[in-house]
C-alpha cells in the first residue's frame, strides 16, 4: 500500500516554501522547528525525493519542490472544502462567507448588494477583501476566499464561473472635447493615443485597450492611474480621455466633475461581470444566492437614467 502524505506534513511543505526560513514556518506552523524539519524529512523519504534545499544561510525549493507545493495546496483546498460540505450540509446559508471584488467593481457592487443579503439571509456573514483579479484568483485556488466578483474575459481555469451580466464602457473626456461629438461615439487611433489607462495589474487597463483594438500598453504621455477615482481626476485636469465601466457613471463617479460620458457605438465593448468559487466549493447553495442577489440588484438598477451624458 502506498504510503501517502499527511496534512501535516503538507502544511510544513507549504509554509517552508512560503517563508523559506525553518523558523518562521515552525512559528506560522506552531510546532517546534525540530518538529517542522523532522515532518519534512519524513515527507521527503516517503516520496524519494528533495523537495526543500538548505545550508546555514540559505533555504530554497527544487523545481519538482515547487510542484509539489503547488499539489500541496489543491489537496488542503479540496480536504477543507470536505469539511466545510459537512458542516454546511445541515446548516446552509449560515456562517461566515469570504468574498472577494476587484477594485473597479467593489466600490460600486458591494455597497448595493450586502444589504440585501443581510436581507435574504441574516445569519450569513460577509468577510470582504478587495484585491487585483490575479490575487482573488489566488486566494480561491488556496481557500483563503470562498468567491470573488471578477471581470471578464480573465482566465478561470479550473474554477467554477458564473457570468452575471454585462458592463459597457462609456467614453469620458470634457465637454468640449472633439471625441465627444455625436450621441455615440467611437475611439479612434489617434485619440487612443490621449487614452488614460490604470496601472499594470488591472484587468480594466486591457479591457479598455480592447475596445478600443489597441495593443500599446501604455499612454503616449506615460501617464498611468492607480484607481479609478484617480483616472476619473486625471480625465478631468483635461491630461486626456478614459474609458469607464457603466456602473462607475451609474454610481455618480462623474459627481463634482466637468466629465461627459457617452455610450460607445454599437456593438459597445464591455466587460462580463462574474462569480467565481472553487469547483469542489463546500458553498454551493450560497454561490448561487448571493449570484442571484448580485443579478437582481443590478436589474433594479437599469432603472435609474443616467447623468452627464
Amino acid at each position: 500500500m502506498i504510503a501517502l502524505p499527511s496534512m501535516r506534513q503538507l502544511r510544513y511543505l507549504i509554509a517552508v516554501g512560503h517563508y523559506l526560513n525553518f523558523t518562521k514556518a515552525a512559528e506560522h506552523c506552531f510546532v517546534s522547528q525540530s518538529t517542522l524539519s523532522a515532518g519534512l524529512k519524513e515527507l521527503e523519504d516517503s516520496l524519494g525525493i528533495q523537495l526543500i534545499e538548505r545550508d546555514r544561510q540559505n533555504v530554497s525549493v527544487t523545481p519538482i519542490g515547487l510542484e509539489m507545493i503547488a499539489r500541496a495546496k489543491q489537496l488542503l483546498a479540496s480536504a477543507e472544502d470536505m469539511v466545510e460540505y459537512a458542516k454546511a450540509a445541515s446548516q446552509a446559508m449560515t456562517g461566515t462567507i469570504r468574498l472577494g471584488a476587484i477594485p473597479t467593481i467593489a466600490p460600486f457592487v458591494l455597497p448595493q448588494i450586502l444589504p440585501v443579503i443581510r436581507e435574504r439571509y441574516p445569519h450569513l456573514k460577509i468577510g470582504l477583501r478587495e484585491d487585483l483579479s490575479a490575487n482573488l484568483v489566488q486566494k480561491i485556488h488556496e481557500h483563503q476566499l470562498d468567491f470573488a466578483i471578477i471581470a471578464l474575459p480573465y482566465e478561470t481555469e479550473g474554477l467554477l464561473v458564473k457570468e452575471l451580466y454585462g458592463d459597457e464602457f462609456w467614453l469620458t473626456a470634457k465637454p468640449d472635447d472633439q471625441a465627444l461629438a455625436g450621441k455615440t461615439v467611437t475611439v479612434p487611433a489617434k485619440m487612443a493615443e490621449r487614452l488614460l489607462l490604470l496601472e499594470e495589474g488591472h484587468c480594466l487597463r486591457e479591457h479598455s485597450l480592447r475596445a478600443c483594438r489597441r495593443s500599446e500598453t501604455a499612454n503616449v504621455d506615460g501617464l498611468e492611474a492607480t484607481s479609478l477615482l484617480t483616472l476619473v481626476q486625471m480625465a478631468d485636469s483635461g491630461l486626456g480621455i478614459a474609458l469607464l465601466p457603466e456602473m462607475a457613471i451609474r454610481n455618480d463617479i462623474l459627481k463634482n466633475t466637468d466629465l461627459i460620458a457617452r455610450p460607445l457605438a454599437a456593438p459597445a465593448p464591455k466587460r462580463g461581470i462574474a462569480l467565481i468559487a472553487r469547483q469542489t466549493t463546500s458553498r454551493i447553495e450560497e454561490f448561487l444566492a448571493i449570484a442571484k442577489v448580485m443579478l437582481d440588484v443590478h436589474q433594479a438598477s437599469q432603472v435609474k437614467p443616467l447623468a452627464k451624458q
